[in-house]
């Protein structure tokens, strides 16, 4: 059966809630257009998060991006549109999306933004001998 892109979100629950621990994945294939011209955008993402409760399950997050495909956005705003969603359906303590585009008209931009939860701090750096 073909997969279509979606708008939603799924989870499953964060096996080990009770400690830090950070998630990280490379997304290089992600593609929107360009709003000015129509002409594709493409991004590799890449997605650090620690989750609380809730982890997002993989095919999920592939066809939610696969959503963007054919919408125009510019690379802030589509970088802030799916940490907002990514924040709203996982709720982590924390996480960083770093949207890293391909050169357009000689410009190669990168967006970040990062989401935590309140009072949230990554735990002290141990220094090793």
């Amino acid at each position: 059966m073909p997969q279509t892109p979606t708008m939603q979100l799924e989870t499953f629950t964060n096996p080990q809630a009770d400690r830090d621990y950070t998630i990280r994945m490379q997304i290089p294939e992600f593609t929107c257009l360009c709003p000015r011209t129509g002409q594709p955008d493409f991004a590799t993402l890449e997605l650090e998060y620690v989750p609380d409760r809730l982890c997002v399950e993989l095919k999920s997050l592939k066809l939610y991006l696969w959503s963007f495909r054919e919408r125009g956005a510019f690379h802030e705003a589509v970088t802030n549109e799916i940490a907002n969603h990514f924040e709203a359906a996982v709720q982590p303590r924390f996480l960083r999306l770093t949207g890293r585009f391909n050169v357009r008209g000689g410009i190669y931009t990168s967006v970040v933004a990062e989401r935590r939860q309140p009072g949230w701090q990554p735990a002290a750096a141990i220094a090793l001998p």
